[in-house]
């Protein structure tokens, strides 16, 4: 499955754990998976504290997503620095795919969540690319 274009990944992905999602309405962070949700991704939001966003569960960990959520994406709002171990938790869970947002690149991290088989994205915005290829899951 490696290999995949990214928009191929939007195409064949519906639920995203979103790590470093961001309780704050006017962030990058909170807004880009708002807008996935609008054209029907699920979000599992990945947060240190929060208990709940975008009216669902938060978990601190992907590590503590529960196992019959199956993870198609790991979408990363963290420093660089810290993606080698997000990709590795990636890789853990099963996760199929590692998306690093505009800005964001870890050859580290390119390369574990490789190595695990995930197809890699770096530095793009997962709703921006959605709405210019007309991706919307809401009528699958």
């Amino acid at each position: 499955m490696a290999n995949r274009t990214p928009v191929e990944i939007l195409r064949q992905s519906r639920t995203v754990a979103s790590v470093g999602i961001s309780t704050d309405p006017a962030k990058e962070a909170h807004r880009v998976p708002a807008a996935l949700v609008t054209i029907g991704f699920r979000i599992v939001p990945v947060h240190p504290t929060a208990e709940q966003i975008l009216g669902v569960p938060a978990y601190p960990t992907l590590l503590d997503v529960p196992d019959d959520i199956e993870i198609d994406v790991v979408q990363v709002f963290r420093p660089s620095a810290e993606i080698p171990a997000i990709a590795r938790d990636a890789v853990t869970v099963g996760a199929k795919a590692l998306w690093m947002q505009i800005g964001l690149m870890s050859g580290d991290g390119r390369t574990i969540a490789e190595a695990g088989g995930l197809d890699v994205v770096e530095s793009q915005c997962m709703a921006t690319l959605s709405g210019m290829h007309g991706i919307d899951h809401r009528s699958d």
